[in-house]
């Protein structure tokens, strides 16, 4: 949330979406930060 500076429910509805790709360690669902470079780079694309 605080390097994409988005709230908490567009950080869902975008993993909901599939278009911000998440892990999962035991019961924590993990943000890595090559999906947060991937998911900029989508937005550019769609800016474009």
């Amino acid at each position: 949330m605080e390097q994409l500076s988005i709230s908490r429910t567009v950080i869902y509805e975008q993993i909901r979406a599939g278009r911000l790709r998440t892990v999962k360690q035991g019961r924590a669902r993990l943000v890595p930060d090559s999906a947060i470079s991937e998911y900029v780079a989508l937005l550019e694309r769609e800016a474009a």
